[in-house]
């Protein structure tokens, strides 16, 4: 993964210009919908004003706005971390095989198990963290290579996704409420799902912000980091987990949403640079745009029938994974 610099104005300035287009993401999941609600509106019923579209706004939209952001923020900064510890620009918790450990005991929990969905998060993130153990294990090797790793995390997903299918084999007739959790959607998400969410990503980002300079000097190189006294193993652990914590949180609220860990960071680094103390909240912002704008095109295009915004990461994401393969940064 290439280093590279840009200077703090230009850092700043795209900054700026990211928080814009964050912004008018969640105005546009706000305005649009089967109802096209004009913007004085909007504004009125989020200030407390008694407004027509009171409820539309405050218990179907803004949270989904939210919840759509959180998911952003979680993911994006999950396949940051994610990135630098591997020093690769593929790595993401869905490629990588953590959500894929979350996803199957979600799904576990969701067709063997119904009656216990409120168990959902905790057991997701049981399962991303037996994946994240299992990938390290089958990696480590009197230490851990970030190759080693990603190669163990393609096996790890692929075992895991086998068990998914077989799940859905066994028992398809019970299928029909884990569908949506297998793309990965926003549909019917209000106020709970974002009382779920926000504990973990702000713990998450806290500590992703906090690790910030450390996650530069790993950047650098196992032996030049271990030089300036970083203890890499331990970092990348540390590391590790965070992602882990922030990528399952997301699995069991909105189901396995694939890509936004890759995008999201990688465009960020184009955009601003390496220095993950710019990268980081670059990314942040940058997923709170990609998301609502994505939930908000699933939702119009193909009105009245709702796409999940899955579908929609999948449509951007695969081209995307050829540009970084044409790049030849992996």
């Amino acid at each position: 993964m290439k280093i590279e610099q840009k200077s703090a104005k230009w850092r700043a300035s795209m900054l700026i210009v990211i928080a814009l287009f964050a912004l008018l993401g969640i105005g546009l999941s706000l305005i649009c919908g089967a109802v096209n609600i004009a913007i004085p509106e909007v504004i009125h019923s989020l200030f407390g004003g008694e407004s027509t579209y009171h409820d539309i706004i405050w218990n179907i939209r803004l949270p989904r706005t939210i919840v759509a952001a959180l998911v952003g923020i979680s993911l994006a900064l999950s396949g940051a971390l994610l990135q630098g510890v591997m020093r690769n620009s593929m790595a993401d918790p869905h490629i990588i095989g953590v959500s894929s450990g979350a996803g199957l005991f979600g799904i576990g929990v969701l067709i063997l198990f119904p009656s216990y969905v409120y168990l959902l998060t905790p057991v997701a993130f049981i399962g991303a963290i037996g994946a994240a153990l299992l990938i390290y294990l089958m990696a480590w090797r009197g230490g851990v290579s970030p190759l080693r790793v990603i190669l163990a995390g393609v096996a790890v997903s692929a075992l895991l996704n086998a068990g998914i299918s077989a799940l859905l084999t066994f028992y398809s007739d019970r299928v029909g409420g884990a569908l949506l959790f297998l793309v990965g959607g926003l549909s019917a998400r209000s106020w709970p799902h974002v009382n779920i969410l926000l504990p973990y990503t702000i713990i998450g980002t806290v500590l992703a912000l906090i690790g910030s300079q450390r996650l530069n000097i790993m950047a650098l190189g196992d032996t030049q980091a271990k030089a300036l006294g970083l203890r890499v193993e331990t970092y990348r652990l540390y590391f590790t987990a965070i992602a882990t914590l922030l990528a399952a949180s997301t699995v069991s609220v909105v189901g396995l949403l694939g890509f936004v860990g890759m995008i999201v960071p990688h465009s960020a680094r184009l955009l601003i640079g390496s220095d993950y103390r710019w990268l980081l909240p670059a990314s942040v912002l940058l997923s709170v745009a990609v998301l609502t704008i994505s939930d908000t095109v699933a939702r119009l295009a193909f009105a009245p029938i709702e796409l999940p915004v899955g579908i929609v990461m999948g449509v951007l994401g695969a081209p995307f994974f050829l540009f970084l393969l044409r790049r030849r940064e992996l």
